[in-house]
This record gives C-alpha cells, sequence and structure tokens, in this order.
C-alpha cells in the first residue's frame, strides 16, 4: 500500500474529512437521544434537531469552503442550543486547534474534564485532546504531564505512547525516549528494536564525545543486541580506533561495506570529527589515516562495482593530492562501468588536472547529452523528506534509519 499517497491526500482533503466526520456525529447524536428517550417533548426535540442540523450543515459548508472562523461561529451557536452535546464540544476544540487557537482549545478541553456528569471514557478523550493543544501549542512540559496522566488511566494507549517517544526523542532525553519505545513494544504492533537500537547508540554518542569510551561500549553492547543498526556499526567502528583494536577496526570496516556499501563517504565523513581535548586525539588520528590506508587496498569486485566505495576511494586519494592514482582508478573504472554520472563529473575534474583538457570535453559533451542527474541527495522512504545532509531520524516523520540514497540534479 502506498501510504505516502494516502498521507498527501489525507492532507489535502482534510476539510473534507472534517466535514463528514462532523455529519456523522450529528446523526450519531440524534439516533442516540432519540433511542434513550431524552425526556423532553417530541416536538421540542425535533426542533432542537432541526436547528443544529441547520448549524452542522453551515459549518460543514464552510469547513469545505476552508472558512474555519465562520465554522467555529456555528458550532458556538449549536454549544448554545444545547450545552449537553459532547461532540459538539470535542469538534469545537479540535477546530479551535487546527486554527491555531490553542488557548480555547485548552479552555474547552478544561471545561468537559472539570464536569461532574461525563463519562470515564469521556473524561479519557479529553485528556487526550487536552495532551494534543498543549503538544501543539509547544507546552511541551505540560504536554508530557497530560500524555503521563492519559497513560495513568489506560496504559494501552498507543498513539499516547508514540507521541511521548516522538517528544523525548526531539529534546534528545534518550533514557526516557528509550523507557517510552519500550513500552511501545509491549503494547503495539511493530517491532521497536532497530530504533531501540538507534536511541542507545545516541546514549552512547554522548558517552563517547565526553570520553567515557567504557560506558559507551556498554550502551554499544546493548545496541547491537536490539539490533545490529548501520549507526552502532559506526560508532563501534570509531571505538576501535580509539581503543586501537585496528584488527577489529578493519574487520569491521569491511563488513560496513559490503553490506551497506552507499555509506562508504559517510562512513569517513562521520568518523572525522573527535573532540580534540581528549588525550587521545592524536592517536585516533593516526590510527584513522591508517583505516584509510587499509580502505584504498580493498578491489574487491563486488566493492568496485559500487559507485559510493569507488567515489569515496577517489575523494580520499585527492586529499592525500594523489591525484594519478585517482585517475587510474577512475580512468579504469569508467572503462568498465561508465553508467555514473556523479564519478563522470569526477572524471572530468581529475582529467583537467592531468591536462587531458580535450578528453574533458569530450566527456562534458557526453555528459550534458545525458544528463539525469550529477549530485549525492538523500530521501526518505517513508515521507519523502529530502536533505543534503545524512540522517538516522527523518526530520519530518520521525522515523529512523528511513534514508534512501539518490543521484539528483
Amino acid at each position: 500500500m502506498d501510504y505516502a499517497f494516502l498521507l498527501d491526500w489525507g492532507k489535502n482533503n482534510a476539510l473534507t474529512l472534517v466535514a463528514v466526520g462532523i455529519t456523522v456525529v450529528l446523526i450519531y447524536h440524534y439516533v442516540i437521544e432519540r433511542d434513550k428517550g431524552v425526556k423532553l417533548s417530541k416536538k421540542y426535540r425535533n426542533s432542537i434537531f432541526e436547528a443544529q442540523s441547520r448549524i452542522f450543515l453551515n459549518a460543514t459548508q464552510y469547513l469545505i469552503e476552508g472558512n474555519k472562523d465562520l465554522a467555529i461561529k456555528e458550532f458556538l451557536n449549536a454549544v448554545d442550543i444545547n450545552r449537553e452535546t459532547i461532540d459538539t464540544y470535542f469538534a469545537l476544540g479540535g477546530l479551535f486547534r487546527s486554527n491555531g487557537e490553542i488557548e480555547k482549545a485548552i479552555s474547552i478541553h478544561r471545561s468537559l474534564i472539570a464536569r461532574e456528569s461525563i463519562s470515564e471514557s469521556t473524561r479519557l478523550q479529553a485528556l487526550k485532546e487536552l495532551a494534543l493543544d498543549f503538544d501543539k501549542g509547544g507546552f511541551i512540559d505540560k504536554a508530557i504531564e497530560t500524555y503521563k496522566d492519559v497513560l495513568k488511566i489506560n496504559r494501552d494507549q498507543q498513539d499516547v505512547i508514540q507521541s511521548l517517544c516522538r517528544i523525548y526523542e526531539d529534546i534528545e532525553d534518550w533514557d526516557q525516549a528509550y523507557n517510552y519505545r519500550i513500552m511501545l513494544s509491549k503494547v503495539g504492533q511493530e517491532n521497536q528494536s532497530e530504533t531501540i537500537s538507534h536511541i542507545l547508540v545516541q546514549k552512547a554518542r554522548a558517552l563517547f564525545e565526553a570520553g567515557q569510551f567504557k560506558a559507551c561500549a556498554e550502551e554499544l553492547e546493548d545496541a547491537f543486541r536490539f539490533s545490529p543498526s548501520v549507526s552502532a556499526k559506526i560508532l563501534r567502528l570509531r571505538l576501535f580506533l580509539v581503543l586501537g583494536q585496528m584488527e577489529n577496526g578493519r574487520g569491521l570496516l569491511l563488513e560496513l561495506l559490503k553490506e551497506h556499501p552507499m555509506y562508504a563517504t559517510f562512513i569517513f565523513g562521520s568518523m572525522e570529527s573527535f573532540n580534540t581535548k581528549l588525550p587521545n586525539h592524536d592517536d585516533y588520528k593516526t590510527r584513522l589515516e591508517e583505516l584509510k590506508a587499509y580502505f584504498l587496498t580493498l578491489m574487491d569486485g563486488d566493492l568496485m562495482s559500487s559507485p559510493s566505495v569507488v567515489l569515496s576511494k577517489i575523494r580520499l586519494l585527492k586529499d592525500q593530492h594523489r591525484t594519478n592514482d585517482a585517475f587510474e582508478l577512475l580512468d579504469h573504472w569508467m572503462k568498465n562501468h561508465g553508467h555514473s554520472d556523479v564519478l563522470r563529473v569526477e572524471y572530468i575534474k581529475i582529467l583537467i588536472e592531468v591536462d587531458k583538457v580535450n578528453e574533458a570535453l569530450a566527456q562534458t559533451k557526453s555528459l550534458l547529452n545525458n544528463l539525469h542527474s550529477s549530485l549525492t541527495r538523500h530521501f526518505c522512504s517513508q515521507c519523502g523528506y529530502n536533505s543534503d545532509e545524512i540522517f538516522w531520524r527523518c526530520p519530518q516523520c520521525h522515523n529512523w534509519e528511513t534514508i534512501q540514497f539518490r543521484w539528483k540534479v
């Protein structure tokens, strides 16, 4: 199923969905009141229903037209006619929230919670809506507190637990993020192992940057027990360099490249940063250069068929001012593969540097005639979010390790 399509359709037709929902609520509420035999005369009850019908139809029309302000006025009229119609309050509160009038939404939902006559299920719903108000309004502490209040009443609220996971991950409170992901794994259907692994890697990363390498290794062990994620392997590789375990480091690098060749450039880029205030900074840099040298010796056929691996080698060779070696490697690759526009751009640059200008012009002409894309870009496989930066957790849909690589102008 194309979830991205459904998500886009839902966003584009949000007002229509609200309008349909309101109509259903109206019919449901009327049937319930009729079946329960509300102690009002039939004539009076019908007059209320007719008045509310006109109001709801007007509100629905305004929503379809995109006029939220007039829709809110109609809902307020519905409340004046019958203050016992709880669903009207929920609809009005949700509309205030979607319209950015957070304080009004909060006021409505707090008034519902304060009622003595409502059922516990209605009170729970009002509490969840209040938490959403705080969340949407950016009142993070109050949102957390209210979401937790909901869980005190019913711990099986999966959507509430997911909201807490998102908030704690956003504010990088990894201990709480871990706790609520564990809770989510117990009540939800989806496997949370890979996400929990990423969270533990974030905890380990903070320990690594602080120089607490033993504690970092312990957190990484926990991360691997949940899932051997790419981020966990890259951080373990950095740890091997710090601890001088070069044989383990070479083995892990080879494993990473074979399993995830697309990350070749990122692997070395992510390992460049290291706290210069730590005492073993110089040793780390020396060992990183040793690892790069080892990488340049790898000529495995499967690895060398990957444009990302070849591009990484070319860039490392150029950083070491080994332009001729870079040319020989890329010239051989282009003659045997030659299907990567990004590598063709690198090839043109190197041809110019080694004074093969005529060949560079010929390659440029060929590139322009067949150009589809020329720059590496990344996107989220779940929501389509685009970024030049590597991301483990999508900033838009908040899913972990959904990044995909593509070539794009």
